[in-house]
């Protein structure tokens, strides 16, 4: 009788820690996962849209580069013959910034009338690099492949023809790039090497990589990445690629349209998920005391246990279900043990219950900021738009937020998108959503309002950081967009576009300011 027993409680004892740890295995895991692909979907998401504005930036610097160059061949048709005129032509558009590392005007032979600076000594040589050879035979606006110049230097050749009045072909006037060397990409592109392993490279049209962190790597053919076959044939976009030295990187990328380039940024995969590894540890470790004081307890109970066998043995078997909560409360404990082990298995699933809460919670936030995460607000417009729901939506940016990062680091930006999204949620009302779009951009969901009230909470925003010291040590300012579902768009994407469209308007207007969508000129 007595054998009968001790197998009986180490029955119960076994089904009961095995629901207990393959509940919690089971709901760590699920929210480790969630928070996982969140965190995949907003790195590549931001890569993405960095890549892409900076690829807009070098089709910027190149189309001045143009202007530049053709300003000054204007100049340069009626001085040909004037080499003190040249000189200082070449010496102006040397130092008057730092777009190039050299400036040469040459003639219809390709023969060197004036360099600048004037330590390169090839004046009143021919020039017969590739670069040069293809301005001369082309006559036409240029940017050029890399290649070896004379000097022997790797450069790229920004060329534009001189013509005379008459149409007649002079020669060209021109701007080198030293990629081995301090460039005009250093001052483009900025600073993006972090010691955690992610950042910014750019290459040619023939996967040739142009600019790169590692000088070394300058010149390298990368074409094997398929970031790159996807960059260099003219797409934007982000994905999971393993680099040339085999990491797993997440990349975002942009091309260059004026030159055929592609900009890529990307950051280590591992780094990226470093802060979902931790926070599940975290969890793990702040929930030991308590996972040991209710397996003691479910333990102490079960030894107890003599009947009624059937019920409390079926209840066990089923503790992955929540709803068991309330099965085991209509138990009735009319004797000691009974009563222990009840009340053990209600607070151990209760407990279970609120984790997996935790984690899904986790899975709807954003990481970085705590305001709601793009798939949630996506999802929460579905519904709002399914049930025919009037709302409004602001959509926001941070002004010159490029500055902040370039000139305090990514760590100083961070923090102030955490200062921006604390602010949001500071003049929401209730019901209001705050969520972050990707990047510096942020929406502010208002269920049920009008379009000058929706104006009004921005403007509110708008003026609190205009006049609130922010981490980077002074305030940052905003634009902002505003549109109203039904009356201005009928479906979601229509929403966003007409936001967008506004917020465009708004930056196009000076930024710091609020836009509403199709009263912009009212």
């Amino acid at each position: 009788m007595k054998s009968n027993q001790l197998k009986l409680k180490h029955l119960i004892m076994g089904v009961a820690m095995a629901a207990f740890f393959l509940t919690s295995i089971g709901s760590l895991w699920s929210g480790y996962r969630m928070n996982v692909d969140s965190i995949k979907e907003n790195t590549l998401e931001t890569n993405r849209v960095y890549a892409q504005k900076l690829a807009s930036t070098a089709d910027a610097y190149l189309e001045e580069a143009f202007q530049i160059l053709g300003y000054s061949a204007g100049n340069m048709s009626s001085k040909m013959d004037d080499e003190n005129a040249l000189d200082q032509e070449t010496d102006r558009l040397k130092m008057q910034n730092s777009m190039f590392n050299s400036v040469v005007i040459t003639n219809t032979d390709g023969r060197v009338l004036s360099i600048s600076p004037p330590s390169v000594e090839i004046k009143g040589d021919v020039l017969t690099s590739v670069g040069a050879k293809e301005a001369l035979t082309k006559k036409e606006p240029l940017i050029s492949k890399p290649y070896e110049a004379i000097t022997g230097r790797l450069i790229i050749f920004i060329s534009y023809p001189i013509f005379s009045a008459s149409n007649e072909y002079l020669g060209m006037v021109a701007g080198t790039i030293y990629l081995k060397e301090k460039n005009a990409f250093n001052t483009l592109l900025g600073e993006h090497y972090s010691h955690d392993g992610s950042y910014v490279y750019v290459v040619d049209e023939d996967g040739r990589v142009i600019y790169h962190q590692d000088p070394s790597r300058i010149n390298d053919i990368v074409t094997d990445n398929k970031v790159v076959k996807a960059v260099i044939s003219g797409k934007n976009g982000a994905q999971l690629v393993e680099n040339t030295r085999g990491i797993e990187m997440l990349a975002g990328y942009s091309a260059v349209s004026l030159a055929g380039w592609g900009v890529v940024s990307q950051r280590p995969l591992d780094v990226a998920l470093a802060p979902s590894f931790d926070r599940v540890q975290d969890v793990a470790i702040k929930s030991i005391p308590l996972m040991l004081v209710s397996i003691f307890i479910v333990l102490w109970a079960a030894a107890r246990i003599a009947s009624p066998l059937q019920q409390l043995a079926t209840l066990t078997e089923e503790s992955l279900d929540t709803k068991n909560v309330e099965g085991l409360k209509s138990v009735q404990g009319w004797y000691f043990e009974a009563y222990s082990l009840k009340s053990a298995l209600i607070r151990s699933l209760s407990f279970l219950h609120g984790q997996v809460m935790f984690f899904k919670d986790q899975s709807t936030t954003d990481p970085l900021t705590g305001v709601t995460n793009r798939r949630t607000m996506d999802a929460m417009l579905t519904e709002w738009q399914e049930n025919k729901l009037p709302h409004a939506i602001i959509m926001l940016d941070l002004d010159h937020f490029k500055s902040v990062n370039d000139t305090y680091g990514h760590a100083v930006g961070d923090k102030v998108l955490q200062f921006l999204a604390k602010n949001m949620e500071a003049v929401a009302r209730e019901g209001d959503v705050c969520c972050r779009y990707g990047g510096e951009e942020f929406v502010m969901l208002l269920p049920n309002t009008a379009a000058e009230e929706a104006a009004s909470v921005a403007e509110q925003l708008r003026k609190v950081l205009a006049n609130t010291i922010s981490p980077c040590g002074r305030p940052v300012t905003l634009s902002a967009g505003v549109a109203v579902y039904p009356q201005m768009a009928n479906s979601t994407e229509a929403l966003f576009e007409a936001a967008d469209g506004a917020l465009y308007l708004a930056k196009q207007a000076g930024r710091n300011q609020v836009m509403v969508a199709g009263q912009e000129n009212q």
